[in-house]
């Protein structure tokens, strides 16, 4: 039996818009993978934490509150600190275009836009969690 993709979903900071991350975890459970939804309002203490004790294999960060700078280099640096070498990141939301290479630059593996169609995040995911 193979090892289905394990994911944790977060919704960091106090944005309170979460149906685009709802309707991701639905199609990331619906391609079989399973989800951990954090809810709102998590630190990224909460997040990385919550992540290397599920034992995922990606972490997801929606964010539409402009602090996405912020919390995606938290989180980097807390991995890091961890040794979670290992779990993908992938973002979605409202980040703009031009941020794109910097939060690549500090281990966000790929940026999912308004409108990104939910196969394309799943094809990516399937094509580049580490086994």
């Amino acid at each position: 039996m193979e090892k289905k993709i394990r994911v944790l979903v977060a919704k960091p900071g106090l944005d309170g818009h979460d149906r685009g991350a709802k309707v991701v975890c639905r199609a990331l459970r619906d391609a079989g993978m399973e989800v951990i939804y954090t809810g709102l309002h998590q630190t990224a203490e909460q997040i990385v934490n919550t992540a290397l004790q599920e034992d995922v294999d990606v972490i997801g960060l929606s964010l539409l509150s402009g602090a996405h700078m912020t919390f995606f280099t938290d989180i980097s640096h807390l991995m890091k600190k961890k040794k979670m070498t290992d779990v993908l990141v992938v973002g979605g939301g409202i980040i703009p275009e031009e941020d794109v290479p910097r939060l690549k630059k500090i281990g966000v593996n790929a940026v999912f836009g308004p409108g990104t169609p939910v196969n394309d995040i799943v094809r990516y995911i399937r094509e580049n969690v580490k086994e």
